[in-house]
């Protein structure tokens, strides 16, 4: 009888025959939001932390009044290891201080924590793509702990993968935006568009347009945040 190992048990090593611990399991109790970042590090709750440089964790103060979710690092992100910091975030930032929102009232992360990406045909141009529905529920421990760690005030859903992770999968930003959602995240919650599909606008004339639409969801924002304080639901 030959002794030749099958295909399929060469491939079977010592991490195949670990399963992966879920984020949830990761997550210590009463942790400071430098402890989440600490752990979340070590995630391999799915696939994507093989294509990532590193994990990108939400970054503010653990009492700013504003947390704005968008979906996942872009490829600037990826390689600095901060959020919003690539061209939306710098158009984000224009916007926020357009509106007048003091980005120190703000906190910012992702629905999910690594870049996913594919390698362009041509060059070394990293193509965003998409999270699926099993990434994003797996990374979903995560943003769960910053919510219960923030308890923001107003909770801000940028685009469509943030807005039906937070606020269910039928939930259309289209229909939505800038409308006001009954939701126990937060006393005040509502949906946007991310900033990079401003940035994806095909003409100048659009950019312009979009933005300034966008600057007005976030002016509805400043208003809240100038009304009587409103206790957090999930405190």
């Amino acid at each position: 009888m030959s002794m030749k190992k099958s295909t399929h048990e060469k491939r079977i090593g010592p991490e195949a025959l670990t399963p992966s611990r879920t984020a949830a399991e990761l997550i210590p109790p009463h942790a400071t939001l430098e402890q989440l970042k600490t752990a979340a590090r070590k995630c391999k709750a799915c696939d994507l932390w093989k294509l990532g440089t590193q994990t990108v964790f939400g970054e503010g103060l653990p009492e700013a009044r504003v947390m704005l979710v968008g979906e996942q690092p872009g490829d600037q992100e990826d390689r600095a290891g901060h959020p919003f910091v690539g061209p939306a975030g710098r158009l984000l930032n224009l916007a926020l201080a357009r509106a007048g929102i003091d980005r120190s009232q703000v906190y910012v992360t992702n629905v999910v924590k690594h870049f996913k990406w594919s390698q362009a045909e041509r060059g070394t141009r990293r193509i965003h793509k998409k999270p699926r529905y099993s990434e994003i529920q797996a990374c979903r421990p995560w943003l769960d702990a910053e919510l219960e760690i923030v308890k923001p005030e107003v909770l801000v859903c940028l685009g469509a993968s943030s807005a039906q992770s937070l606020l269910g999968r039928d939930f259309r930003v289209s229909q939505e935006r800038g409308k006001l959602v009954e939701s126990a995240l937060a006393p005040y919650v509502l949906a946007t568009v991310h900033p990079s599909s401003i940035l994806r606008a095909q003409d100048e004339d659009s950019r312009h347009l979009q933005l300034e639409a966008f600057i007005n969801d976030l002016k509805k924002v400043a208003q809240l945040l100038r009304a009587p304080a409103k206790k957090n639901r999930a405190a």
